[in-house]
């Protein structure tokens, strides 16, 4: 496995995020727990979770699993470096007229304690945004934030599916108040989902923010088994994108065995190239799936390659505003 700093941060993380969000809904708790200990086994030290997972009326269950994952001992705790997000409403927490979704003072202060809570843990490495709020001002923001820091319960905070505009502005009021501000920004982004080049990626490299990949497979449509499929427990949707989408996929996965890799880990050493990322997140539903990316770090895409995919999956032609106009 290889390391990468966390943005500006000095904390170290893998190339690879296990993403967590089939544990529970999809994957029981005995699969689970050994697809944590094969990640720990293979040098996979970031876990990637959220207080909402755990399916339909199972908010939190998610991170129970994990946290009854932690109580097993041996050492499981102090070697993960663990990821969690606060923003949306939870089935379990009784905040009255609070209780939607957003990021007041209160709400952090109440849904951390109950994540620990879940996660059977006294700290948390990295508690992220799940979304924006721009109903609260960044004065409350970062002295909440800032108050979980001292008391030791969080080590840094991270931000998802924040606009470049939303990330700028973060690191311009955090350094306002002499605080470390964002280390991270969990974004969406993939071959087929690009958009993130024009703003976001440049504003996160730029303001020393590592990018975390979510969907780097587009919800499987890059995992090469999409052009298989057909029918069955495949939704309508996800059949209309594929085939929306075939000439590209058809065309990735004849480059893809040319080159001698699966479509998944062209995929995810793709995202690695961009020196924004710090690492995309896989979640997978069973132990083969986990092992079969493990390989995607050690990929390193020729430059010939890279043409080539940007010539199946086009991107917005740099950053902007050079990308549409002069």
């Amino acid at each position: 496995m290889e390391y990468t700093y966390l943005g500006k941060s000095g904390m170290k993380v893998s190339k690879l995020c296990l993403g967590t969000m089939n544990f529970g809904p999809e994957t029981d708790e005995k699969e689970s727990f050994r697809i944590m200990d094969a990640a720990v086994d293979a040098g996979v030290n970031f876990f990637d979770t959220a207080n909402v997972y755990g399916g339909q009326g199972n908010k939190g269950r998610t991170e129970e699993i994990i946290g009854r994952w932690f109580a097993q001992g041996g050492g499981r705790r102090e070697k993960v470096v663990l990821a969690t997000k606060v923003y949306g409403d939870m089935d379990n927490v009784s905040d009255g007229p609070n209780r939607s979704s957003g990021l007041s003072a209160y709400k952090i202060r109440r849904h951390l304690e109950e994540s620990l809570r879940r996660l059977n843990t006294d700290h948390i490495e990295l508690y992220q945004m799940h979304h924006v709020d721009r109903n609260v001002s960044w004065n409350e923001l970062w002295e909440a934030f800032q108050v979980q820091v001292n008391q030791g319960k969080i080590g840094y905070v991270g931000s998802s599916n924040f606009a470049g505009r939303d990330l700028v502005k973060a690191q311009y009021e955090a350094k306002e108040r002499h605080v470390l501000g964002l280390v991270s920004e969990q974004h969406k982004y993939s071959l087929l989902c690009r958009l993130p080049e024009l703003e976001v990626l440049p504003a996160a490299l730029e303001h020393g923010i590592g990018v975390i990949a979510w969907s780097p497979l587009d919800g499987g449509l890059l995992g090469g088994n999409a052009l298989k499929a057909s029918g069955g427990a495949r939704s309508t949707r996800s059949q209309e994108r594929v085939e929306a989408n075939r000439e590209k996929l058809e065309r990735f996965s004849n480059l893809c065995r040319e080159i001698g890799e699966s479509e998944a880990n062209v995929a995810l050493a793709w995202t690695l190239m961009h020196p924004a990322m710090t690492a995309p997140i896989i979640g997978p539903r069973t132990m083969e799936q986990f092992q079969n990316t493990l390989r995607a770090v050690d990929i390193k895409l020729s430059e010939e390659t890279m043409k080539h995919l940007d010539d199946i999956f086009p991107g917005p032609g740099g950053d902007a505003p050079q990308a549409y106009a002069w």
